[in-house]
């Protein structure tokens, strides 16, 4: 666990010092699991990087990645083993307003722990709202359909423009 938050603040900081335009963002979120997993599972956390070109006036269209981490529960006696998850995906986002933008992240998710996992599709539809020019607020949806279910959970987080 400490190794994902130290990995997570050296993301976040180092990030911050990439000398690249403002469609670079990068951005942390904290959520809560739901559906099949929201009885095995207590918190998903992670981190995400993204780079969008503008495409019009209101839409923005470009790449996402990431790391996504779901804590495994305790149930009587057994431990259910942390998942993660590396998501790779294509993002659009269409601005509304100055101050709020909708999107969706769809690609793929790599499997990474525990043995076995080997990913599958991901998806997160997403709310944005600009509190600064470089800070947005974030809500996302996020899933990633997997064999016998779907990891997902409903997210909170923050994003910053480097």
């Amino acid at each position: 666990m400490k190794k994902l938050f130290v990995l997570t603040a050296f993301a976040v900081f180092g990030l911050s010092n990439v000398n690249a335009q403002s469609n670079f963002k990068a951005g942390v979120n904290v959520g809560l699991p739901l559906g099949d997993i929201k009885d095995l599972y207590t918190l998903n956390i992670g981190v995400e990087v993204n780079y969008l070109w503008e495409v019009s006036d209101q839409f923005d269209a470009g790449i996402i990645a990431g790391y996504s981490h779901y804590l495994g529960d305790s149930i009587g006696s057994f431990d259910f083993e942390d998942a993660g998850f590396i998501p790779i995906a294509a993002a659009g986002r269409f601005n509304v307003s100055d101050d709020f933008t909708i999107g969706a992240d769809l690609g793929y998710a790599i499997g990474v722990s525990p043995s076995g996992n080997d990913g599958g599709f991901y998806y997160a539809p997403k709310v944005q709202y600009g509190v600064s020019e470089s800070l947005d607020i974030v809500l996302a949806y996020k899933g990633v359909s997997v064999d016998g279910g779907t990891f997902s959970s409903i997210n909170l987080g923050i994003e910053f423009g480097l």
